[in-house]
Protein backbone atom coordinates (compact mmCIF):
# COMPACT_ATOMS: atom_id res chain seq x y z
CA UNK A 1 0.00 0.00 0.00
CA UNK A 2 1.46 3.33 -1.00
CA UNK A 3 1.66 6.09 1.58
CA UNK A 4 2.17 9.78 1.16
CA UNK A 5 4.51 11.35 3.67
CA UNK A 6 4.22 15.06 4.20
CA UNK A 7 6.94 17.25 5.61
CA UNK A 8 6.69 20.43 7.54
CA UNK A 9 9.33 23.07 7.86
CA UNK A 10 9.92 24.82 11.14
CA UNK A 11 12.09 27.78 11.88
CA UNK A 12 14.80 26.95 14.42
CA UNK A 13 16.15 29.85 16.37
CA UNK A 14 18.79 29.90 19.14
CA UNK A 15 15.99 30.63 21.60
CA UNK A 16 14.17 27.43 20.57
CA UNK A 17 17.13 25.20 21.45
CA UNK A 18 17.41 23.81 24.98
CA UNK A 19 19.74 25.74 27.24
CA UNK A 20 23.08 23.97 27.85
CA UNK A 21 22.32 23.54 31.55
CA UNK A 22 18.78 22.20 31.03
CA UNK A 23 18.13 18.49 31.46
CA UNK A 24 15.38 16.70 29.52
CA UNK A 25 12.32 16.05 31.63
CA UNK A 26 11.59 12.63 30.14
CA UNK A 27 14.08 9.99 29.11
CA UNK A 28 13.60 8.40 25.69
CA UNK A 29 11.14 5.48 25.73
CA UNK A 30 13.63 3.18 24.01
CA UNK A 31 15.95 3.58 27.01
CA UNK A 32 13.14 2.66 29.39
CA UNK A 33 12.14 -0.36 27.32
CA UNK A 34 15.73 -1.55 27.07
CA UNK A 35 16.69 -1.27 30.71
CA UNK A 36 13.45 -1.31 32.66
CA UNK A 37 14.22 -4.63 34.33
CA UNK A 38 17.43 -3.45 35.99
CA UNK A 39 16.76 0.25 36.57
CA UNK A 40 12.99 0.81 36.61
CA UNK A 41 11.76 4.38 36.27
CA UNK A 42 10.19 4.50 39.70
CA UNK A 43 13.49 3.50 41.38
CA UNK A 44 15.99 5.26 39.13
CA UNK A 45 18.07 7.99 40.74
CA UNK A 46 18.20 11.28 38.94
CA UNK A 47 21.47 12.53 37.53
CA UNK A 48 21.62 15.14 40.28
CA UNK A 49 21.28 12.45 42.95
CA UNK A 50 23.93 10.23 41.37
CA UNK A 51 26.31 13.15 40.94
CA UNK A 52 25.87 14.08 44.59
CA UNK A 53 26.90 10.55 45.59
CA UNK A 54 29.87 10.18 43.25
CA UNK A 55 31.31 13.69 42.83
CA UNK A 56 33.29 14.67 45.91
CA UNK A 57 33.46 18.27 44.70
CA UNK A 58 29.72 18.86 44.46
CA UNK A 59 27.27 19.70 47.22
CA UNK A 60 28.70 19.75 50.74
CA UNK A 61 32.28 19.37 49.54
CA UNK A 62 33.89 19.99 52.93
CA UNK A 63 31.99 17.16 54.60
CA UNK A 64 32.53 14.82 51.65
CA UNK A 65 36.27 15.40 51.51
CA UNK A 66 36.80 15.03 55.25
CA UNK A 67 34.81 11.79 55.29
CA UNK A 68 36.70 10.46 52.26
CA UNK A 69 40.19 11.09 53.63
CA UNK A 70 39.36 9.97 57.17
CA UNK A 71 37.82 6.69 56.00
CA UNK A 72 40.61 6.11 53.50
CA UNK A 73 43.35 6.50 56.12
CA UNK A 74 41.51 4.23 58.56
CA UNK A 75 40.74 1.60 55.93
CA UNK A 76 44.39 1.68 54.84
CA UNK A 77 45.62 1.12 58.38
CA UNK A 78 43.09 -1.67 58.94
CA UNK A 79 43.94 -3.35 55.62
CA UNK A 80 47.69 -3.26 56.24
CA UNK A 81 47.21 -4.60 59.76
CA UNK A 82 45.04 -7.42 58.41
CA UNK A 83 47.57 -8.27 55.72
CA UNK A 84 50.51 -8.38 58.15
CA UNK A 85 48.65 -10.40 60.78
CA UNK A 86 46.97 -12.67 58.19
CA UNK A 87 43.52 -11.76 59.48
CA UNK A 88 40.84 -12.21 56.84
CA UNK A 89 38.16 -10.63 59.05
CA UNK A 90 40.28 -7.52 59.49
CA UNK A 91 40.87 -7.22 55.75
CA UNK A 92 37.12 -7.55 55.12
CA UNK A 93 36.51 -4.74 57.60
CA UNK A 94 38.86 -2.53 55.61
CA UNK A 95 36.97 -3.34 52.40
CA UNK A 96 33.64 -2.31 53.91
CA UNK A 97 34.72 1.17 55.00
CA UNK A 98 37.07 1.89 52.08
CA UNK A 99 35.70 4.89 50.11
CA UNK A 100 37.98 4.56 47.06
CA UNK A 101 35.23 3.19 44.82
CA UNK A 102 33.40 6.55 44.97
CA UNK A 103 35.83 8.56 42.81
CA UNK A 104 36.44 5.54 40.57
CA UNK A 105 32.74 5.29 39.75
CA UNK A 106 32.76 9.08 39.49
CA UNK A 107 35.17 8.70 36.57
CA UNK A 108 32.62 6.52 34.80
CA UNK A 109 29.84 9.04 35.42
CA UNK A 110 32.04 11.86 34.17
CA UNK A 111 32.75 9.92 30.97
CA UNK A 112 29.12 9.22 30.09
CA UNK A 113 27.97 12.77 30.89
CA UNK A 114 30.88 14.44 29.14
CA UNK A 115 32.08 16.28 32.24
CA UNK A 116 35.83 16.46 31.81
CA UNK A 117 36.39 18.33 35.05
CA UNK A 118 34.67 15.61 37.05
CA UNK A 119 36.86 13.00 35.39
CA UNK A 120 40.00 14.98 36.22
CA UNK A 121 38.99 15.63 39.83
CA UNK A 122 38.06 11.99 40.38
CA UNK A 123 41.40 10.86 38.93
CA UNK A 124 43.22 13.15 41.36
CA UNK A 125 41.36 11.58 44.29
CA UNK A 126 42.15 8.06 43.06
CA UNK A 127 45.85 8.71 42.46
CA UNK A 128 46.24 10.53 45.78
CA UNK A 129 44.42 7.73 47.59
CA UNK A 130 46.67 5.12 45.98
CA UNK A 131 49.79 6.99 47.09
CA UNK A 132 48.45 7.37 50.64
CA UNK A 133 47.58 3.70 51.18
CA UNK A 134 50.84 2.50 49.62
CA UNK A 135 52.75 4.84 51.94
CA UNK A 136 50.93 3.36 54.94
CA UNK A 137 51.96 -0.12 53.81
CA UNK A 138 55.61 0.91 53.32
CA UNK A 139 55.80 2.50 56.77
CA UNK A 140 54.23 -0.56 58.39
CA UNK A 141 56.74 -2.86 56.65
CA UNK A 142 59.68 -0.73 57.80
CA UNK A 143 58.76 -1.16 61.47
CA UNK A 144 58.37 -4.93 61.23
CA UNK A 145 61.07 -7.03 62.92
CA UNK A 146 63.72 -8.45 60.61
CA UNK A 147 62.67 -12.03 61.31
CA UNK A 148 59.11 -11.54 60.06
CA UNK A 149 58.10 -13.58 57.03
CA UNK A 150 55.23 -11.41 55.84
CA UNK A 151 55.88 -12.06 52.13
CA UNK A 152 54.82 -15.70 52.52
CA UNK A 153 51.62 -14.59 54.21
CA UNK A 154 48.50 -15.89 52.36
CA UNK A 155 47.08 -12.36 52.41
CA UNK A 156 50.10 -11.28 50.35
CA UNK A 157 50.56 -14.30 48.09
CA UNK A 158 46.86 -14.34 47.24
CA UNK A 159 47.05 -10.81 45.80
CA UNK A 160 50.35 -10.81 43.92
CA UNK A 161 49.44 -13.08 41.00
CA UNK A 162 45.96 -12.13 39.76
CA UNK A 163 44.34 -14.20 37.06
CA UNK A 164 41.56 -13.91 34.51
CA UNK A 165 38.89 -14.95 37.02
CA UNK A 166 39.86 -11.98 39.20
CA UNK A 167 39.13 -9.69 36.25
CA UNK A 168 35.81 -11.40 35.56
CA UNK A 169 34.80 -11.01 39.20
CA UNK A 170 35.79 -7.34 39.12
CA UNK A 171 33.57 -6.72 36.07
CA UNK A 172 30.62 -8.49 37.68
CA UNK A 173 31.10 -6.47 40.85
CA UNK A 174 31.37 -3.25 38.86
CA UNK A 175 28.08 -3.95 37.10
CA UNK A 176 26.40 -4.81 40.41
CA UNK A 177 27.70 -1.67 42.10
CA UNK A 178 26.70 0.62 39.23
CA UNK A 179 23.20 -0.83 39.09
CA UNK A 180 22.83 -0.50 42.86
CA UNK A 181 23.92 3.14 42.76
CA UNK A 182 21.49 3.87 39.93
CA UNK A 183 18.57 2.57 42.00
CA UNK A 184 17.15 3.94 45.22
CA UNK A 185 16.02 0.53 46.52
CA UNK A 186 19.37 -1.31 46.40
CA UNK A 187 21.40 0.63 48.94
CA UNK A 188 21.50 -2.39 51.28
CA UNK A 189 23.66 -4.41 48.85
CA UNK A 190 26.46 -1.84 48.70
CA UNK A 191 28.40 -3.26 51.71
CA UNK A 192 28.48 -6.65 49.99
CA UNK A 193 29.70 -5.04 46.80
CA UNK A 194 32.41 -3.24 48.78
CA UNK A 195 33.60 -6.60 50.09
CA UNK A 196 33.53 -8.19 46.63
CA UNK A 197 35.70 -5.53 44.99
CA UNK A 198 39.22 -5.46 46.37
CA UNK A 199 40.71 -1.95 46.26
CA UNK A 200 42.49 -0.95 49.45
CA UNK A 201 43.93 -4.39 50.46
CA UNK A 202 45.96 -4.79 47.23
CA UNK A 203 47.38 -1.30 47.74
CA UNK A 204 48.35 -2.26 51.28
CA UNK A 205 50.11 -5.31 49.85
CA UNK A 206 51.91 -3.07 47.34
CA UNK A 207 53.25 -0.94 50.19
CA UNK A 208 54.24 -3.91 52.35
CA UNK A 209 56.07 -5.58 49.45
CA UNK A 210 57.92 -2.38 48.60
CA UNK A 211 58.88 -1.94 52.24
CA UNK A 212 60.15 -5.53 52.32
CA UNK A 213 62.20 -5.03 49.16
CA UNK A 214 60.06 -7.19 46.84
CA UNK A 215 59.11 -4.92 43.91
CA UNK A 216 58.09 -7.84 41.67
CA UNK A 217 55.39 -8.88 44.15
CA UNK A 218 54.34 -5.24 44.49
CA UNK A 219 53.79 -5.07 40.72
CA UNK A 220 51.51 -8.11 40.91
CA UNK A 221 49.37 -6.54 43.64
CA UNK A 222 49.26 -3.24 41.73
CA UNK A 223 48.06 -5.16 38.66
CA UNK A 224 45.17 -6.56 40.72
CA UNK A 225 44.20 -3.07 41.89
CA UNK A 226 44.50 -1.61 38.38
CA UNK A 227 42.36 -4.36 36.89
CA UNK A 228 39.67 -3.70 39.48
CA UNK A 229 39.75 0.03 38.72
CA UNK A 230 39.49 -0.55 34.96
CA UNK A 231 36.63 -3.02 35.45
CA UNK A 232 34.75 -0.55 37.67
CA UNK A 233 35.15 2.28 35.18
CA UNK A 234 34.07 0.18 32.19
CA UNK A 235 31.12 -1.40 34.01
CA UNK A 236 29.89 1.94 35.35
CA UNK A 237 30.26 3.52 31.90
CA UNK A 238 28.10 0.80 30.35
CA UNK A 239 25.43 0.85 33.07
CA UNK A 240 25.19 4.64 33.32
CA UNK A 241 25.01 4.94 29.53
CA UNK A 242 22.24 2.39 29.09
CA UNK A 243 20.38 3.83 32.09
CA UNK A 244 20.00 7.11 30.18
CA UNK A 245 22.28 9.50 32.06
CA UNK A 246 24.05 10.78 28.92
CA UNK A 247 20.66 11.81 27.53
CA UNK A 248 19.77 13.46 30.79
CA UNK A 249 22.99 15.44 30.69
CA UNK A 250 22.78 16.29 26.99
CA UNK A 251 24.13 19.70 25.96
CA UNK A 252 22.95 21.18 22.68
CA UNK A 253 25.59 23.51 21.31
CA UNK A 254 27.70 23.98 18.23
CA UNK A 255 30.48 21.76 19.58
CA UNK A 256 28.22 18.75 20.13
CA UNK A 257 29.89 16.73 17.37
CA UNK A 258 33.32 17.43 18.80
CA UNK A 259 32.11 16.40 22.25
CA UNK A 260 30.87 13.11 20.81
CA UNK A 261 34.25 12.50 19.20
CA UNK A 262 36.02 13.17 22.50
CA UNK A 263 33.75 10.67 24.25
CA UNK A 264 34.47 8.06 21.60
CA UNK A 265 38.20 8.62 22.00
CA UNK A 266 37.77 8.10 25.73
CA UNK A 267 36.00 4.80 25.09
CA UNK A 268 38.85 3.68 22.82
CA UNK A 269 41.44 4.59 25.48
CA UNK A 270 39.53 2.66 28.15
CA UNK A 271 39.29 -0.37 25.86
CA UNK A 272 43.03 -0.27 25.18
CA UNK A 273 43.81 -0.02 28.91
CA UNK A 274 41.52 -2.98 29.55
CA UNK A 275 43.41 -5.04 26.98
CA UNK A 276 46.77 -4.04 28.45
CA UNK A 277 45.59 -5.07 31.92
CA UNK A 278 43.98 -8.28 30.72
CA UNK A 279 47.07 -9.59 28.90
CA UNK A 280 49.24 -10.25 32.01
CA UNK A 281 46.21 -11.61 33.88
CA UNK A 282 45.52 -14.08 31.08
CA UNK A 283 49.20 -14.97 31.08
CA UNK A 284 49.07 -15.61 34.84
CA UNK A 285 46.03 -17.82 34.41
CA UNK A 286 47.69 -19.84 31.64
CA UNK A 287 50.83 -20.14 33.78
CA UNK A 288 48.84 -21.47 36.74
CA UNK A 289 47.07 -24.03 34.54
CA UNK A 290 50.32 -25.18 32.98
CA UNK A 291 52.06 -25.39 36.35
CA UNK A 292 49.24 -27.56 37.66
CA UNK A 293 49.66 -29.89 34.69
CA UNK A 294 53.44 -29.95 35.01
CA UNK A 295 53.20 -30.57 38.76
CA UNK A 296 51.27 -33.78 38.14
CA UNK A 297 53.79 -34.85 35.50
CA UNK A 298 56.80 -34.07 37.68
CA UNK A 299 55.29 -35.95 40.61
CA UNK A 300 54.76 -39.00 38.39
CA UNK A 301 58.35 -38.76 37.15
CA UNK A 302 59.63 -38.46 40.73
CA UNK A 303 57.65 -41.52 41.83
CA UNK A 304 59.11 -43.55 38.99
CA UNK A 305 62.57 -42.22 39.90
CA UNK A 306 62.08 -43.58 43.45
CA UNK A 307 60.52 -46.87 42.38
CA UNK A 308 63.62 -48.89 43.28
CA UNK A 309 64.21 -47.15 46.63
CA UNK A 310 62.47 -49.08 49.46
CA UNK A 311 60.27 -46.96 51.72
CA UNK A 312 60.71 -43.79 49.65
CA UNK A 313 57.75 -41.55 48.81
CA UNK A 314 57.11 -38.17 47.18
CA UNK A 315 55.60 -35.83 49.75
CA UNK A 316 55.00 -32.72 47.66
CA UNK A 317 55.90 -30.90 44.44
CA UNK A 318 55.89 -27.09 44.41
CA UNK A 319 57.16 -24.29 42.19
CA UNK A 320 59.37 -21.44 43.29
CA UNK A 321 60.31 -19.02 40.50
CA UNK A 322 62.33 -21.10 37.98
CA UNK A 323 62.77 -24.05 40.35
CA UNK A 324 60.61 -27.09 41.03
CA UNK A 325 60.90 -28.35 44.60
CA UNK A 326 60.38 -32.07 45.12
CA UNK A 327 59.93 -33.06 48.75
CA UNK A 328 60.92 -36.70 49.35
CA UNK A 329 60.79 -38.86 52.48
CA UNK A 330 63.11 -41.86 52.46
CA UNK A 331 65.04 -43.88 55.05
CA UNK A 332 67.76 -44.65 52.51
CA UNK A 333 69.94 -42.68 50.14
CA UNK A 334 68.27 -41.32 47.01
CA UNK A 335 69.13 -42.14 43.40
CA UNK A 336 71.13 -39.70 41.30
CA UNK A 337 69.17 -36.44 41.01
CA UNK A 338 70.52 -35.87 37.50
CA UNK A 339 68.29 -38.66 36.24
CA UNK A 340 65.23 -36.87 37.60
CA UNK A 341 66.46 -33.56 36.17
CA UNK A 342 66.75 -35.11 32.69
CA UNK A 343 63.24 -36.51 32.91
CA UNK A 344 61.79 -33.17 34.05
CA UNK A 345 63.58 -31.38 31.19
CA UNK A 346 61.77 -33.69 28.78
CA UNK A 347 58.39 -32.95 30.34
CA UNK A 348 58.61 -29.21 31.06
CA UNK A 349 59.69 -26.87 28.24
CA UNK A 350 60.83 -24.18 30.70
CA UNK A 351 63.74 -26.37 31.86
CA UNK A 352 63.35 -25.61 35.58
CA UNK A 353 66.05 -26.57 38.06
CA UNK A 354 65.01 -29.59 40.13
CA UNK A 355 65.69 -29.24 43.85
CA UNK A 356 65.09 -32.37 45.94
CA UNK A 357 64.28 -31.81 49.61
CA UNK A 358 65.15 -35.09 51.34
CA UNK A 359 63.65 -35.91 54.71
CA UNK A 360 65.34 -38.94 56.25
CA UNK A 361 62.81 -41.36 57.73
CA UNK A 362 59.67 -43.21 56.80
CA UNK A 363 56.01 -42.99 57.56
CA UNK A 364 54.89 -45.22 60.41
CA UNK A 365 51.21 -46.08 60.76
CA UNK A 366 49.76 -47.67 63.87
CA UNK A 367 49.03 -51.32 63.27
CA UNK A 368 45.56 -52.52 64.30
CA UNK A 369 45.62 -54.07 67.76
CA UNK A 370 44.91 -57.80 67.95
CA UNK A 371 42.46 -59.43 70.30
Amino acid sequence: MARTIGTAMATITPQSLPHRDEEPAVRPPEIRRRFWGLVPDNQRRSLAELTDRLDLDSGDTRAKRSAFWAMLVLSGVIAVAGVITDSTATVIGAMIIAPLSTPILGIGLGIVTGRGRQIGRSLVYVVSGVALVVLIGVLAALVLPDGSDVLSNPQVTGRTSPGLLDLVAAFATGFAGSIALSRRDLGDVLPGIAIAISLVPPLGVVGVCLGEGAPALAVGALLLFTSNVVALVIASTVVFTVAGYPREAVVVRAATAEGTRRRRRTYVIIALVAVVVAVPMVANTVSVVLQSLWTVQVQGAAERWLADTPGASVEDVTWQADQVLVSVRSPADLPDVDALQDRVDELVPLDPDVVVLHTVGERVTEAPSGD
